[in-house]
């Protein structure tokens, strides 16, 4: 069986010393190999600079695109515009290490490094955690699900059907008399 990601293997070893780019164009399939199933769709450009030097690879990622996410509120789905970038450097040591973010230590055998992991959470943490259609904040998209919660709102009960043990309650706190 073919390896997925394999394409994100990157052979630094035969490679010169300098700077190296790499594109990649990422879509739903890149996620289903991860057994991610948040997305709908993916349309995200990630760029990969690579500056090789003697003793070390900075690395700088960059993505760019959108992906289609459900909506926390409505449950519609829609395209959320995302961007993020960040910076590696490895270095090489006697053993595998990836306990800073910012630096990871291969071992001095290791000819290649598969990027599929930095890419994954770079797309990944550029998602916002509450997710809102456009369509909901600006009261345009319809929808049942939305249409249900402005009814249920509590701006939309008038004073009349408040339960009036609340409303005694409350000249209680406010020392207000009726």
């Amino acid at each position: 069986m073919r390896d997925p990601l394999k394409e994100y293997d990157i052979s630094f070893t035969g490679l010169k010393a300098g700077k190296h780019h790499f594109f990649y164009k990422i879509d739903k399939k890149f996620f289903d190999a991860f057994g991610y199933d948040d997305l709908f769709g993916s349309d995200v450009d990630v760029t990969v600079d690579l500056n090789k030097k003697t003793n070390m690879l900075e690395w700088q990622f960059n993505a760019s695109g959108t992906v289609e996410v459900a909506c926390d509120v409505s449950n519609e789905p829609y395209q959320q515009a995302i961007e993020n970038s960040f910076d590696i450097i490895v270095k090489f040591g006697p053993e595998y290490n990836d306990d800073n973010e910012e630096l990871l230590i291969l071992p001095y055998e290791e000819h290649k490094l598969n990027i599929a992991q930095y890419i994954y959470e770079l797309i990944v943490l550029a998602i916002p955690k509450k997710r809102v259609h456009p369509g909901v904040l600006d009261g345009t998209l319809k929808s049942e699900i939305v249409d249900k919660l402005k009814e249920l709102h509590p701006q939309n009960h008038k004073e009349q059907d408040i339960d009036p043990r609340w409303s005694e309650l409350k000249k209680l706190v406010t020392n207000k008399k009726p």
